[in-house]
């Protein structure tokens, strides 16, 4: 429960009449907003509503076209990150990899903000970084491997490096652009505990999530942006008013429509990913949703790697349709038909500069190509279904992926897999950073393409896992250790389990599947 804090009579900072223009695209429509000091404001908006373009120019990264800030009562100007920070304004954004510096360890992406400026000496003493580095990421109750490089930790982690350093400027206004998108059940409650504590200490928070039960948590009041427009403001109670303003209309209550699985399409026998982790087994079916849920570092995505050619397995065999098969590399998967969309999509599957076009069609050009020439109207046929189809919101197929909002980008890497025969789909958190409404299609889209090809979906959210998922199987220390049904699940046993209790206590439907358990 949220403790009640007393709230400035003036806010902290004011936005009035705030405009940016890209091209022919009004990202921001004279907004007008305010935000006060202990408490936390949840911005809603759906995808490409001008959530993220308000973020940079409050954070700096930005300018704006038109329209003021003001800060303590008289007007700022930020012309960079750097100048945001030192009026105390720290944003983490969507983007967790802008926030990373490659090449570096830990313990310096914790003290990056410190070891850029000018009288800097951590570098010349490796023993007092280590500290004030292990004492910043205490701050958020984080065990981290600190001298190993950022690039060998996952997106979760890495997205708690960011908040940990964000945490350690002390900021007057912190503003979070999905933190909890990558992050488990676990360890959004974490999040959030430290987020009330800044109450407490008098900061202002803006919080950017399409996580409803996140913002039941969390917010004091939430402000609606819609075409780049301000759309109202809610009190926490009338969040479900603020969802069908962000949308334009109410959203329909979702209802589990449970499927009937088909043959085997693949299975796995006596796999070992690790040295330290149990042997499991696992299968499926034709027409189904699998979900792979798991707390932060439970091995959910080494899982899919291994299926993909991304990781070699210590030991165990995989059957594809009832033959034995192994993919050495991702190209292999792929003329096999066994497809991966990665957690991480700005490294993983997205090319610099590429269009919405090529990026959609990137992995299956040979279909639209004759004589070594691409056939353009075939692909443009084909990209602009799939656009139509996932409701992408775009200004052309022919646009650079840039130009896309975070969630739109999302459906663009989902939508590339689909255009493909596959008989394994797997998504690595495929709803990051997706609306809710977007969250809803997509799911249901993968729901109704289902037939004939075996889902596997990796999702940490309890209530994205229950909404998607025929069957749900948890994943701890690198291996399947339980499974459920979907039907009649409930979501308080989920989280139990999630949590580290016993699988089968708290649900008489759960079934043990470890084989050191077993």
């Amino acid at each position: 429960m949220r403790v009640p804090v007393a709230v400035a009579r003036e806010p902290l900072i004011r936005v009035r009449e705030l405009s940016k223009i890209f091209g022919a695209s009004r990202a921001l429509d004279a907004v007008s907003l305010g935000i006060y000091p202990a408490e936390v404001v949840a911005l809603l908006g759906a995808n490409g509503a001008g959530k993220s373009t308000l973020v940079k120019i409050l954070a700096g990264s930005q300018t704006a076209d038109a329209g003021e800030i003001w800060l303590d009562g008289a007007p700022r100007h930020f012309s960079s990150p750097l100048s945001a920070r030192r009026f105390g304004i720290v944003a983490v954004h969507q983007q967790i990899n802008e926030g990373i510096a490659p090449g570096l360890s830990v313990a310096e992406n914790l003290l990056l903000d410190e070891l850029c400026k000018p009288d800097a000496d951590f570098w010349l003493n490796r023993k007092r970084l280590l500290e004030r580095a292990a004492s910043i990421a205490a701050g958020l109750g984080l065990t981290l491997p600190l001298e190993q490089p950022i690039e060998h930790l996952g997106q979760a982690e890495r997205q708690l490096v960011v908040l940990a350093r964000a945490l350690a400027l002390q900021p007057r206004l912190l503003i979070l652009d999905e933190p909890t998108a990558a992050l488990s059940d676990a360890e959004a409650q974490r999040l959030f505990g430290l987020i009330d504590t800044l109450r407490t200490r008098g900061v202002a928070i803006l919080y950017i999530s399409h996580r409803l039960s996140d913002l039941q948590r969390v917010a004091d009041r939430a402000i609606v942006l819609r075409d780049g427009q301000f759309a109202g403001e809610f009190t926490a109670r009338q969040l479900p008013e603020a969802v069908s303003a962000m949308l334009g209309q109410a959203l329909a209550e979702h209802v589990y429509q449970p499927r009937v699985a088909g043959r085997e399409v693949l299975k796995l026998n006596a796999m070992q990913i690790l040295s330290r982790s149990a042997a499991f087994d696992l299968t499926l079916h034709e027409n189904e949703v699998v979900v792979l849920t798991g707390l932060l570092g439970a091995g959910k995505s080494e899982i899919a790697e291994v299926l993909f050619g991304l990781r070699k397995a210590l030991s165990g065999r995989v059957q594809l349709d009832g033959v034995a098969w192994h993919a050495n590399s991702p190209r292999q998967a792929i003329q096999s038909g066994v497809f991966f969309a990665a957690e991480d999509r700005a490294s993983q599957s997205l090319v610099p500069d590429f269009s919405l076009r090529r990026t959609l069609t990137l992995p299956f050009l040979e279909r639209f190509s004759r004589g070594g020439f691409i056939r353009n109207r075939a692909e443009a046929t084909a990209v602009e279904a799939q656009v139509a189809a996932l409701g992408i919101k775009t200004g052309g197929i022919d646009v650079p992926m840039s130009a896309l909002s975070g969630g739109n980008q999302q459906k663009v890497v989902l939508g590339r897999w689909l255009l493909g025969e596959g008989r394994v789909l797997i998504l690595d958190e495929p709803f990051q950073g997706v609306d809710v409404r977007a969250r809803r299609d997509i799911g249901q889209l993968l729901r109704d393409s289902a037939k004939g090809r075996a889902t596997l979906v990796i999702c940490a959210d309890v209530d994205e896992a229950l909404e998607i998922a025929d069957r749900i199987l948890l994943v701890r220390d690198h291996a399947v250790v339980a499974e459920y049904p979907r039907a009649g699940l409930n979501r308080a046993d989920l989280v139990a389990a999630l949590a580290g209790s016993d699988v089968t206590e708290h649900s008489p439907q759960a079934t043990p599947r470890s084989r050191a358990s077993a």
